[in-house]
């Protein structure tokens, strides 16, 4: 079964600052039919206008990865990180018993756009830390790359909780097949372009949420980037 979350169904707005589209329930923005999926809990589509940022914020108990599509964010925590997060990178930083961070454009002249995505860990109260690695385009051209998962596999970046998210970039007309097994669900994002997932359509900033299929197949409709998130 596969269901469709249209891009033009997602709430946010667009506040000047920021232009942001929550794929789930997300602060002022609630929809009961879409409170996550699975482990899953935020996709957020955020474009940061040259110059601005979210200013020193805390979180917990949240696995949290920021990939970024275009433009460079600025990251700092109360860990002691600081670092650039740009397009390819795998970022993720699991805020367990409790951390602070802030996230920043620092270009004057451009923005960045990128997806914040917020992953419930498997247990409360875990010491926090921080992650990043960078992920080549030809690791991810017309095949599935691991950036993260529960064991590192394959040089991913470490997440607690059974959820794996893989990578792909699509020319039009190429085709990336992946396995589900059994029990195991998924949940597509596209970054950009557009594809057909199954047969079905879908168009930059849709969503779909797949349980009881044990193939998918990607096909690019467009130049594509697309998430799957791999979920127990």
């Amino acid at each position: 079964m596969i269901t469709i979350r249209p891009s033009n169904q997602r709430g946010g707005g667009d506040y000047g600052w920021l232009n942001t589209r929550h794929t789930f329930s997300f602060d002022q923005y609630y929809d009961s039919k879409w409170m996550g999926f699975r482990s899953l809990r935020v996709i957020n589509e955020d474009v940061v206008a040259p110059g601005q940022g979210f200013p020193m914020h805390p979180h917990r108990d949240m696995e949290i990865i920021t990939y970024v599509l275009e433009g460079a964010l600025q990251h700092n925590d109360s860990m002691g990180n600081g670092s650039i997060i740009r397009p390819g990178d795998g970022q993720r930083m699991s805020a367990g018993s409790g951390v602070r961070h802030s996230e920043a454009n620092l270009s004057k002249t451009d923005p960045v756009h990128l997806l914040q995505i917020w992953i419930m860990p498997e247990r409360r109260g875990i010491q926090p830390s921080y992650e990043q690695k960078s992920f080549p385009l030809g690791e991810k051209h017309g095949k599935m790359r691991l950036i993260a998962s529960p064991d590192a596999k394959d040089g991913s970046v470490k997440i607690n909780q059974d959820a794996k998210l893989f990578v792909t970039l699509l020319d039009p007309g190429q085709e990336v097949q992946h396995d589900l097994a059994k029990d195991r669900h998924a949940w597509i994002q596209v970054a950009k372009g557009a594809i057909e997932l199954n047969g079905k359509k879908l168009n930059q900033g849709d969503g779909a949420a797949v349980s009881d299929e044990t193939k998918l197949t990607l096909k690019g409709v467009t130049d594509a980037e697309i998430l799957l998130f791999d979920l127990s």
